[in-house]
């Protein structure tokens, strides 16, 4: 059994549908990559699984456990948590308040500690600036500060929404080689991108959206040598 399972999941804006019956599967330990154009519902997926959309039809189960009738909040707590697009820290707060409220949801003030030591390890430059104010980081610190602040919730399944958005090259390879590292420690990981190239060299699976429907999934290391795939999201280049 997969951690996630997604079975004709179907989610409407009023008259628009914007998922159109999808199935996705999470397996334990892996990276999953959601592919596709703006306005494709990558997004809208990543909502639903973390109950802010309530889908209109299918299923969504985490370790068998039905989440299409729980809260956000209680979605959250069972280990599903999201940096989502844009960000969005905590601007008035410094980097040591953003973490402290990414673990909301634990109680044991030893499990928030080793998350802490666990986040800046793995960021070491948000060590740096644990009393500056989180607006005064660049991007891409930013983005390592909301991918921290996920990971102080203990998830068992971190969801990311365009970390790369925005970014530098250099740094979206230090992000990139960070997930990876996430994913050893045994954080499974779905992400959504645009970044098709970057996305699929650390993925195991990939799923391509097309206006709400898959149109192609597979292993990576078998999509990102796709013809349809590389004309369509990798530059027209073929990759080595």
């Amino acid at each position: 059994m997969a951690l996630l399972e997604i079975r004709g999941l179907r989610v409407n804006y009023g008259p628009i549908q914007a998922i159109r019956g999808i199935d996705v599967d999470v397996e334990q330990g892996s990276i999953v990559a959601l592919l596709g154009a703006n306005g494709a519902g990558k997004t809208t997926t990543l909502r639903a699984v973390t109950g802010i959309i309530k889908p209109a039809g299918g299923s969504i189960r985490l370790d068998g456990q039905e989440l299409t009738r729980l809260r956000a909040s209680r979605v959250a707590r069972m280990g599903v948590n999201m940096s989502p697009e844009g960000r969005l820290v905590f601007n008035g707060l410094t980097v040591e308040e953003n973490l402290r409220v990414g673990a909301y949801c634990i109680r044991s003030k030893d499990e928030i500690e080793r998350n802490r030591k666990r986040v800046l390890a793995l960021f070491p430059r948000l060590e740096e600036r644990l009393k500056q104010q989180a607006s005064t980081l660049s991007g891409g610190e930013q983005q390592m500060l909301a991918i921290a602040r996920a990971l102080m919730a203990s998830p068992k399944l971190l969801l990311l929404d365009e970390p790369s958005l925005g970014l530098a090259p250099l740094v979206i390879k230090d992000i990139f080689r960070t997930l990876q590292e996430i994913r050893a420690a045994g954080t499974t990981i779905l992400i959504v991108e645009q970044n098709a190239l970057a996305t699929l060299k650390i993925a195991d699976t990939a799923y391509v959206l097309e206006l709400g429907k898959i149109s192609m999934s597979g292993k990576a290391e078998v999509l990102i040598h796709d013809e349809k795939l590389i004309e369509a999201y990798l530059g027209n280049k073929k990759t080595k």
